[in-house]
């Protein structure tokens, strides 16, 4: 059974669809889902389906903690589910290739620093870009900049706000994100 922790920093859509996904999957389980922000609704879940949810700033001391926490859970993959902050170089080293991050864009575009949410989307319409869509990559130590393990895409109409769009990539995000980790994570070799 591989286990696997999910980090958010906002709702925690993406999170909520994994943790129903793979509570009816074999062979891989959320054992834990850390917040950098509350949230009552996922913390609910997680209680309704048995899993550790650990709300706490992201701060040094955080970071070491949490570290401990998914050593002491036996976490072996990492996800990163809307989660904002940048990933410190211990959990790099300790999850080497195993920390995935999905970004609501067609990466190496409208990726980095301060590019989230609504300000991809609104990046995506002012550059008069065709399509957009999501980038399930792997994490290094910059933002947006691991390689890229999947893009899953979606035309841009003529009439397209930041706010469809955001509707037609969440649909994109619900519907390919926690297949594809569940793929890659129980068909990796350690």
């Amino acid at each position: 059974m591989r286990k696997i922790a999910v980090f958010i920093s906002g709702e925690g859509s993406n999170a909520a669809k994994m943790l129903r996904n793979f509570s009816e999957r074999d062979g891989i389980e959320v054992a834990l889902v850390y917040s950098s922000k509350p949230n009552k609704n996922l913390k609910a879940l997680c209680e309704q389906l048995g899993v550790v949810f650990h709300y706490s700033l992201w701060n040094e001391t955080e970071k070491i903690n949490l570290l401990d926490l998914c050593i002491k859970l036996s976490i072996d993959w990492v996800v990163l589910a809307g989660f904002l902050k940048l990933i410190p170089e211990s959990f790099l080293a300790h999850f080497p290739n195993k920390i995935i991050n999905i970004h609501p864009a067609l990466l190496p575009k409208f990726g980095g620093k301060g590019m989230y949410g609504m300000h991809v989307h609104i990046a995506v319409i002012q550059a008069e870009e065709v399509e957009s869509g999501i980038t399930i990559h792997y994490v290094n130590g910059a933002y947006d900049e691991g390689q890229i393990i999947r893009q899953f895409r979606v035309s841009i109409s003529d009439n397209e706000t930041s706010e469809t769009l955001s509707t037609k990539v969440r649909v994109l995000e619900h519907k390919y994100f926690s297949d594809t980790v569940a793929e890659l994570v129980i068909s990796a070799k350690n």
